[in-house]
């Protein structure tokens, strides 16, 4: 699976998440660009799952099933070691996820309900 990593996510983080191609929105060209046109630029380039910790995005952004797949994660920090705990369960989404869907992923101890 091809996956772009927002630029609020280290790029280091891509090293994580083996048997994908993952790259950052730097590596990508796409640095600086607001929700909406990376979710559109991810999906010109043929991105199949764009991955943030932007809490935002997810209600920011209508999502078509033309689009990328959207993987929240809610996590107290967005820096590598407090993300590397997340790195499992964002493996197990990328296998399951579908064009267009928004997963969320919560930290553990944290909940959004």
């Amino acid at each position: 699976m091809k996956v772009l990593l927002d630029e609020c996510v280290p790029e280091r983080f891509r090293h994580c998440i083996p048997g994908h191609d993952v790259h950052s929105a730097k590596f990508a060209g796409f640095s600086g660009r607001k929700n909406g046109e990376l979710l559109r630029l991810a999906t010109e380039a043929g991105y199949d799952a764009l991955l943030t910790v932007d809490q935002g995005i997810s209600f920011q952004q209508r999502m078509s099933s033309e689009s990328v797949a959207l993987i929240v994660i809610s996590a107290p920090r967005n820096d590598i070691d407090t993300l590397k705990v997340m790195a499992d369960a964002v493996i197990r989404a990328l296998a399951t996820v579908t064009t267009g869907q928004i997963v969320r992923l919560d930290y553990p101890g944290i909940s959004n309900g």
